[in-house]
């Protein structure tokens, strides 16, 4: 990575990088250059540069670049799980309108202009099968798949299991097929996604004992 783009990146980054503590600095910055370019291509010199710090000080706070990414890794996976949390607190645990939060939130991330596809899958494809990051991601992906299915219990759909796993990998794979070009598959996710929803058989209302909530 050249000094052009680490001053580009400077740039577009937020003006108050500066005042952020030393450690914060690493992870502003270790987020935005492994999501631009990757795990590998990415040094800790080039991160420390874009930190306004210098490799001694970034090896304080992280033993290792190895370190360092499985907290970028941790700091991804805490902001999903907080966006499935407002989801639920905003609409009150009624399953009708967090499904539809939760279809708007799809969308939201698909038309985003720097949606690159999900960070933490682009990370998994770059890492061996024992580096320690693997089990965060293999952790927080298990979390999604457990929302997804409370949620389809909730809405008292008759197999929550297997639609929570086509809906999951609907919107993962969405993310991959947009990578190469907006106007794909994935232009037409939130469509299928709705579709699927309403056609999903539904136990009854009388053979729920309670009007569900969700926790």
């Amino acid at each position: 990575m050249n000094t052009l783009q680490i001053n580009r990146l400077r740039m577009d980054g937020s003006p108050e990088l500066a005042e952020l503590p030393p450690r914060e600095r690493i992870m502003v910055a270790a987020r935005d250059l492994f999501y631009r370019y990757g795990l590998h291509p990415v040094g800790v010199d080039a991160i420390a540069e874009t930190a306004l710090t210098n490799k001694m000080t970034l090896y304080r706070h992280f033993k290792s670049k190895d370190d360092l990414i499985v907290a970028y890794i941790k700091r991804l996976a805490d902001e999903g799980d907080e966006v499935w949390e407002r989801i639920i607190s905003q609409n009150s645990g009624n399953p009708e309108k967090c499904l539809d939060a939760w279809v708007d939130y799809v969308e939201d991330v698909l038309t985003n202009k720097l949606e690159r596809g999900c960070a933490i899958a682009n990370a998994a494809v770059e890492l061996d099968a024992e580096h320690p990051a693997r089990a965060v991601i293999e952790a927080y992906k298990s979390r999604k798949r457990a929302n997804l299915v409370k949620l389809f219990k909730s809405a008292r759909y008759r197999e929550p299991e297997l639609l929570a796993d086509e809906v999951f990998l609907l919107f993962e794979g969405a993310r991959i097929n947009i990578q190469c070009g907006k106007k794909g598959p994935a232009s037409r996710l939130v469509r299928m996604l709705r579709n699927l929803l309403a056609a999903a058989p539904r136990l009854s209302a009388s053979k729920v004992r309670r009007s569900p909530t969700i926790a």
